[in-house]
């Protein structure tokens, strides 16, 4: 709880990085690095489809598109809601 406290706090004092949390993980890499972010945080959703599967897909996904960009992971907080798994908090930062 005090992870996503603290994720939803951020996202509100930086605006720059609250804009990422509605776009692609695609899209959210790409902007990042256009805007020379230093560190980027995204949400993964995997509340349908296959929730193991669909969700460790969307996280390669995601982890491919800001690899490519020069982005590492730092941190992945599932988030979950009255026992079921909706998606990740997932904060990339360049080196």
């Amino acid at each position: 709880m005090k992870s996503l406290l603290l994720a939803l706090l951020l996202a509100s004092a930086l605006p720059a990085q609250a804009a990422l949390f509605d776009k692609s993980p695609e899209k959210s890499a790409a902007d990042a690095a256009r805007d020379g972010l230093l560190a980027a945080t995204i949400w993964v959703d995997a509340s349908w489809g296959f929730r193991n599967q669909g969700a460790a897909n969307s996280l390669s996904k995601a982890h491919q598109a800001f690899a490519t960009r020069g982005y590492k992971v730092v941190s992945v907080e599932p988030y979950i809601e009255n026992g079921d798994l909706q998606g990740f908090f997932v904060t990339y930062q360049k080196p």
